[in-house]
């Protein structure tokens, strides 16, 4: 399987909950989900899940986000195995970076996809086959 691209669960928390002084990366969210050939891994759902629910100021119900769930689950979504953890580890001890963060750089590898949209890492950070893009950054 090959994608285009992978997201970052900020991208999905933004575009379910993003409000405010967030609307604009609320609305930049929902068209990348829309205008792209995105995917991404049960840890982002489950993140998502957790970030929407417990995390955020307003956050959603369960049902709420358990809808979202529903609607993400028509786009590819790489489990996570031992073989997956296993490169997550490697990626995160050659590059110094955390193992979740890793994780979601394997996962989309894994996926085929070359770009991860994230504000989290690096914008314009390589890893391997992966770039990292900031969707919300302004040049």
């Amino acid at each position: 399987m090959s994608v285009e691209c992978f997201l970052d669960t900020n991208i999905l928390v933004y575009a379910a909950a993003g409000r405010g002084a967030e609307e604009k990366k609320r609305k930049r969210a929902l068209e990348l989900i829309e205008h792209e050939e995105v995917s991404f891994s049960a840890q982002v759902l489950q993140e998502f899940y957790v970030a929407v629910t417990r995390k955020i100021e307003v956050t959603l119900s369960a049902d709420n986000a358990l809808e979202w769930i529903e609607q993400l689950d028509a786009f590819p979504c790489l489990a996570v195995d031992a073989s997956l953890v296993k490169i997550a580890a490697e990626i995160s001890e050659r590059y110094q970076i955390s193992y979740w963060d890793a994780a979601l750089i394997a996962a989309a590898d894994a996926l085929g996809a070359t770009t991860l949209y994230s504000e989290d890492l690096n914008d314009g950070q390589q890893y391997g086959t992966v770039r990292v893009t900031n969707p919300f950054r302004v040049d």
